[in-house]
């Protein structure tokens, strides 16, 4: 008998950054053409893309593919026609213009694990321009070259791709250098500044800051960096990394004194699992494959879960995590942005503001979150044969009898036409028993299943499901059922598996690459505009402050477990049951 396949092509997003999709690349100082763009966009739906810089200077670039012979953009002879609304950058232009990276906090754990490491890569993969600095800036008292020791630590070169590496290596680090001073200080932000003209040489130059510093001291640091240290003749951006804020007050405090010295434009909320793969696979997968679209309402779909879990524990960053706990940590940002993400209408395009415009209304349609739809939960210790694991509170940096969540799981809803009645529920805890994040969708059982009988009574085995894996091992799969082989009628439920590692053969790239480039190019669809973020905290703020103000005791689980016994009992209220805990999943 000959092997039958039942294939499904479906569309997905992947694209690596060292493959010019719609445009040439960098190499060196050649350019293949005279209006190669000084930074390469990635953006597929268009050909040519405009920069705005924040403080109205343009920057604004053609893709070199525009003038090739036969596009729709030359003339017969092959010459470039210009596009409207954009202007040619010459080389002149090009190596002309400067751009400077800060990163304030720069002997932090953040910049040296991520940032740095981000840039190099964006750097060995050409996506950089080539007149571009990065400086540090943080109290610490250090020269230059020890800057440089201290990012070398932690650079790598591409698995797939390591030829020429200690090469680049070393051409990044020379464009590194380091300034010390007090986050608050003006002057030292003026010492800055002159470093950096002088580096630039009276070029035009564009500045991003990048912010890896508590929220505590990002006014102050805003406040300089714009008065002292502002670009005169290009853009310049901020970067800020989450929290802001603990609820819906002291957010709208920092967004208000933010605003103080820099414009909505100029400031890049960054939340960095917006820059994961398969988050930004989620529209894709969505809005180009009609097999999807369709299905994706109350109609069809029973529930959604947002899973996030790690297996380890606040391991001496407790003093930090105690004044925000999990809910604040994951659910408010990570997992209500991929949220947002997955329920929004179609917008009018891929522009930024259209998708944030979509998100914004998602957030506001939620129901408010109420105690008895939350449960929270706090790991203990435990020993599992010789080896013993820590409780929370046994962390030294955390206060004793702390009542802080590291573990909750909520039922949410979305009062509109397309989600009413529809459970969205999300989990996201600490020392459990794996290392995932991930969205599952369960869809409804088939009306008058003429198979039910082979399930027994557990129709949940009958269910289809979507499951679009963040982490470990990026992968989408669907959970579907069919016949075993044989004389008999036995069903089985399988797997169509797309484990990207296996179909893409290549190193996938880290979500702050993603972002940096993003930021760089202006673009500002993965990044929390003002009024995206006042819904966000408006829905947890009062349940934040009801968990506070009542003083409601976690229950214990232990360090290793799948969580609290409390979070079944949810899901079953809402007559689901938690996908990740099937024997196929654990």
């Amino acid at each position: 008998m000959a092997n039958v396949l039942c294939p499904l092509t479906i569309v997905t997003s992947y694209v690596f950054r060292n493959e010019p999709q719609l445009v040439s690349k960098f190499s060196g100082n050649t350019h293949s053409h005279v209006w190669l763009p000084c930074i390469r966009t990635r953006n597929s739906a268009r050909n040519h893309f405009q920069l705005r810089s924040s403080n109205g200077h343009p920057l604004n670039a053609v893709s070199s593919h525009d003038g090739l012979p036969g596009s729709a953009l030359t003339t017969q002879d092959g010459k470039p026609l210009p596009v409207e609304g954009s202007f040619p950058l010459l080389d002149s232009e090009c190596t002309g213009s400067n751009l400077t990276i800060t990163v304030v906090g720069a002997s932090g754990d953040l910049a040296k694990k991520k940032i740095f490491p981000a840039l190099f890569a964006l750097f060995y993969e050409d996506w950089l321009p080539e007149n571009f600095l990065v400086f540090g800036f943080s109290r610490t008292k250090m020269t230059d070259e020890e800057l440089r020791n201290m990012i070398s630590k932690t650079l790598t070169c591409r698995i797939d791709k390591r030829e020429n590496c200690e090469d680049k290596m070393d051409q990044f680090l020379k464009r590194c250098f380091y300034h010390s001073g007090q986050y608050n200080s003006e002057d030292h932000f003026s010492e800055l500044d002159n470093k950096l003209k002088e580096k630039e040489g009276g070029k035009l130059s564009n500045r991003l800051f990048y912010l890896s510093i508590p929220p505590n001291i990002f006014v102050d640091v805003v406040r300089c960096a714009s008065l002292k240290a502002s670009s005169e003749n290009g853009w310049t951006r901020v970067i800020v990394e989450k929290p802001f804020g603990r609820d819906s007050e002291s957010s709208s405090e920092l967004t208000r004194c933010l605003k103080q010295y820099l414009s909505e434009d100029q400031i890049f909320r960054i939340d960095h699992y917006l820059g994961k793969e398969l988050v930004e696979n989620l529209s894709v997968l969505r809005f180009s494959n009609l097999v999807f679209e369709p299905l994706w309402s109350r109609n069809y779909i029973r529930n959604v879960q947002l899973i996030f879990s790690e297996d380890f524990g606040t391991e001496g960053r407790g003093g930090y995590f105690d004044n925000y706990g999990i809910i604040r940590d994951i659910m408010q940002n990570h997992l209500l942005q991929i949220l947002a993400l997955f329920a929004m209408e179609t917008p009018v395009s891929l522009d930024a503001e259209d998708i944030r415009n979509e998100k914004v209304k998602v957030l506001r349609s939620m129901r408010p979150l109420e105690l008895e739809n939350v449960v929270v939960g706090q790991y203990k210790g435990h020993s599992k044969g010789s080896k013993s694991y820590p409780a929370y509170t046994d962390d030294p940096t955390v206060p004793n009898g702390s009542l802080t969540p590291t573990f909750a799981a909520a039922a949410l809803f979305i009062d509109n036409a397309r989600w009413d009645g529809v459970p969205f529920l999300m989990k996201a805890g600490k020392a459990l028993h794996t290392k995932r994040a991930e969205i599952r969708v369960q869809f409804r059982h088939v009306p008058g299943n003429l198979y039910k009988k082979n399930f027994g009574t557990d129709l949940d085995k009958a269910t289809n499901e979507l499951v679009l894996r963040v982490q470990p091992d990026e992968a989408i799969y669907l959970k579907i059922n069919n016949k075993v082989p044989g004389l008999g009628m036995r069903l089985d439920r399988s797997d169509l598996n797309l484990l990207f590692r296996a179909r893409y053969q290549r190193e996938i790239p880290d979500a702050y690459e993603r972002l940096l480039l993003d930021a760089i190019e202006g673009e500002r669809r993965l990044f929390i505009r003002s009024d995206e973020l006042d819904a966000a905290w408006a829905l947890f703020t009062p349940l934040l402050k009801e968990i506070e103000n009542k003083k409601i005791a976690p229950e214990l689980y232990p360090y290793g477990s799948r969580g609290p016994v409390g979070a079944h009992y949810l899901a079953a209220r809402h007559n689901v049951r938690w996908g990740d805990v099937g024997s196929e999943d654990s």
